[in-house]
């Protein structure tokens, strides 16, 4: 029965991505032929700068996430670490939702350590740190546009992530509020649930110790989500589209935070529907905001094959020698 239910749900996802490109390329009336002279008369060495910009921040992504890792007590060679990370950049973009290589990192990492639990809440800390570093950079770009703020489009867009993460981290880390929510929860059916925020619960509250570290992570974080506009800013600059590295820095975000939701089969379609909308916004035509969000995507896909090369070469090599659950 659930996979039935796992297949009818990526099915839908898949018709959603295929509904929203008929949409993008019918109904917009973006012809494939523009696309393809965007590309080829896109400047190359911005192309080289902006995907060398894009591969340091998956350098910073995994310095992130081993701060948190190394914070948990989890004794992990470097080179598992990178290969489970690996994997889950891969999986990230090859899978129905664009979160679906954290599961193959918690999976991966927990095989190696038996510790579930402490795996899971760094990789939701993981999560939460570039959110947050997200809302960081996204507030102080929009004031600084402050034409954006009449965009009701844009105002209601950065204010659900801000409500969201708010709601987050009341719910973890105020305690009047997380005993709210479990007694809420304590109606038949819903243990599962009730169990998962008690033990992300305890297990996070394990770092409130280490302020030097919260700290240096969400100052990656902030770093991040600067770098990653600025990638997408060196595909516009190559494309010769003249527009502020600020608007980059509210887009972008917004874009990164919907694609997250699992509505499109990897983020595919609806990906390049709010480049096309918000980019219309500061007057880019359809078809350059499309290209660019092609470009970026491919980015995307040339790191995720390289990740899941390494993630594949090592699977046969790491079955014949298994690790040992780690004793802290």
């Amino acid at each position: 029965m659930l996979r039935i239910k796992n297949f009818l749900s990526l099915l839908a996802r898949v018709a959603v991505s295929l509904l929203l490109l008929f949409f993008l390329f019918k109904i917009n009336k973006i012809d494939l032929r523009d696309l393809a002279n965007n590309i080829k008369g896109a400047d190359k060495q911005l192309l080289i700068i902006g995907f060398l910009i894009a591969f340091f921040n998956y350098f910073l992504g995994f310095l992130r996430w081993r701060m948190l890792v190394k914070t948990a007590g989890i004794d992990i060679p470097l080179k598992k670490l990178i290969v489970s990370f690996s994997g889950g950049v891969f999986f990230n973009s090859f899978m129905p939702s664009t979160i679906g290589g954290d599961l193959v990192r918690a999976t991966d990492l927990t095989g190696h350590t038996q510790k579930a639990k402490e795996v899971i809440a760094t990789i939701f800390l993981d999560r939460l740190s570039g959110y947050v570093g997200m809302v960081f950079v996204i507030l102080p770009a929009l004031l600084l546009n402050r034409s954006l703020l009449q965009d009701k489009v844009v105002l209601t867009s950065v204010s659900a992530i801000i409500i969201l993460l708010v709601i987050i981290l009341l719910v973890l880390f105020n305690r009047f509020i997380y005993c709210r929510i479990t007694q809420f929860l304590s109606s038949p059916g819903s243990g599962k649930i009730k169990d998962a925020i008690r033990n992300m619960h305890q297990e996070i509250h394990v770092f409130r110790n280490h302020k030097r570290m919260i700290i240096g992570n969400l100052l990656i974080s902030f770093l991040i989500q600067l770098i990653g506009p600025l990638s997408v800013y060196f595909i516009g600059l190559s494309l010769g589209l003249k527009v502020n590295f600020i608007d980059f820095l509210v887009f972008l975000p917004i874009i990164g935070a919907i694609t997250l939701l699992p509505i499109a089969f990897g983020g595919i379609g609806l990906r390049e529907q709010l480049f096309r909308t918000y980019f219309a916004k500061v007057g880019v035509v359809n078809h350059l905001a499309v290209t660019m969000s092609l470009l970026s995507f491919s980015f995307v896909v040339t790191y995720a094959a390289i990740g899941g090369l390494v993630y594949v070469l090592t699977v046969h090599h790491r079955r014949l020698q298994p690790d040992k659950p780690s004793r802290i």
